[in-house]
């Protein structure tokens, strides 16, 4: 019996998962018929999954936890089984600022450009006119990227600088327009920016936390339970997407895919930038490679581990001006859900972590980590500021960000 599964999502290159599963015929062996709903804004794509009208979605993962704390809705209980990858997003900037600050064409070190940024920013308030820059949702990592980078170069989000929620789709509009100053946003939309001319890639999310969580697949809590053994079914099938994905000999295929109409409906060579991790910084200009400026495979990258969300909350937090609180910290911790991810790749070969949580930026050099099946080697995963996150430390991590 074949299980139909809808799924919500926008128009982003992470969003290839799910999608390849559909393509290449993953979810079929397991039973599934995947159907998608595109949407163009975030807000949309919860509000069809808490009303029933979509089984999962590619959604933020801040904003799966903030719905289920109830930050600005009644609370509803998410859970985020699977991680759709780690990083993929870029600071993109007008091409008045890039020229201000001299980064046309470049991948800026983050302290340089932050502090080449901290004199522009304050010209700007000076004269009355702050900087504007577009984020995707309030509740996203590319705000808490942002925010947490900008503060590390001593840049004062929401008084130094403005940021405004501007949707994935339109970020190239609002830069061509002027709206913004820059926006932080996902592929293919830094690259679309970049090709229309209305602006500079300077900086990409992996510079500031080289293994940064992403978007999740996330589900009702309830529907999860309903559907386990199909949802279970779609994380082999998205695991399987995912080897290919990141396999050189599919790239031209799996960008075309991307590209199509009911998919990003890009063009298929923007959408191979950010799939090779070769992006064009400065239109007309060669494109650089940046290794794993996406990272949808490797090291058990779509794993859920308890950490990340742990790390998320403590930057809702501090920036929705809040005090810790215990049971919330619980709550946040309890949207991810490595126990279901271990019950759908058990006995596969697949490589699953051991632990459900590790310290954040604290690895510099490789390190062989313990697993319970197969052997799992961990990269770098640095914050630029060399500062690290130590989940059992949560509240005095908290306490110092103040």
């Amino acid at each position: 019996m074949t299980r139909e599964l809808k799924i919500g999502f926008l128009p982003l290159v992470d969003a290839c998962l799910p999608i390849l599963a559909k393509e290449h015929g993953y979810a079929e062996e397991e039973g599934l018929n995947l159907s998608f709903v595109r949407d163009v804004s975030w807000a949309t794509v919860l509000d069809r999954l808490l009303y029933g009208h979509s089984d999962a979605a590619h959604l933020l993962a801040p904003l799966a936890i903030a719905t289920s704390l109830g930050r600005g809705r009644p609370a509803q209980q998410l859970a985020a089984p699977f991680v759709l990858g780690l990083n993929g997003n870029a600071l993109t900037v007008s091409n008045r600022l890039a020229h201000a600050l001299g980064t046309a064409g470049t991948l800026a070190d983050p302290f340089a450009l932050g502090a080449k940024l901290k004199a522009v920013a304050e010209r700007a308030k000076s004269s009355g006119k702050k900087l504007r820059f577009g984020v995707v949702h309030r509740y996203s990592s590319h705000n808490y990227m942002l925010r947490y980078w900008l503060s590390a170069c001593g840049i004062r989000p929401d008084d130094d600088v403005e940021i405004v929620t501007v949707a994935p789709p339109f970020s190239a509009d609002a830069l061509e327009a002027g709206e913004i100053d820059g926006s932080c946003v996902g592929e293919p939309w830094n690259s679309m920016a970049v090709e229309r001319g209305a602006g500079h890639i300077v900086l990409a999310t992996a510079q500031i936390w080289r293994r940064g969580v992403e978007k999740v697949l996330a589900l009702r809590a309830e529907r999860l339970e309903e559907i386990s053994p199909s949802v279970e079914g779609l994380i082999r099938a998205m695991r399987k997407a995912g080897e290919n994905f990141v396999n050189p000999e599919n790239w031209d295929m799996n960008a075309k895919i991307l590209a199509r109409p009911e998919y990003c409906d890009a063009p298929a060579e923007i959408v191979h930038r950010a799939i090779s991790d070769r992006l064009v910084l400065s239109q007309g200009c060669a494109p650089v490679e940046y290794c794993d400026f996406m990272f949808q495979y490797r090291e058990a990258a779509n794993f859920p581990w308890v950490s990340q969300a742990e790390w998320l909350y403590s930057q809702m937090v501090r920036w929705d001006g809040l005090e810790y609180d215990p049971k919330q910290a619980e709550a946040a911790a309890n949207v991810f859900r490595p126990g279901v991810y271990r019950s759908a790749l058990m006995g596969t070969g697949d490589l699953l972590p051991g632990a459900s949580s590790k310290v954040e930026g604290s690895l510099s050099t490789p390190l062989t980590a313990t697993a319970q099946q197969g052997s799992i080697i961990l990269e770098s995963n640095e914050f630029f500021d060399s500062e690290s996150f130590d989940p059992d430390r949560l509240e005095q991590y908290i306490a110092s960000q103040k």
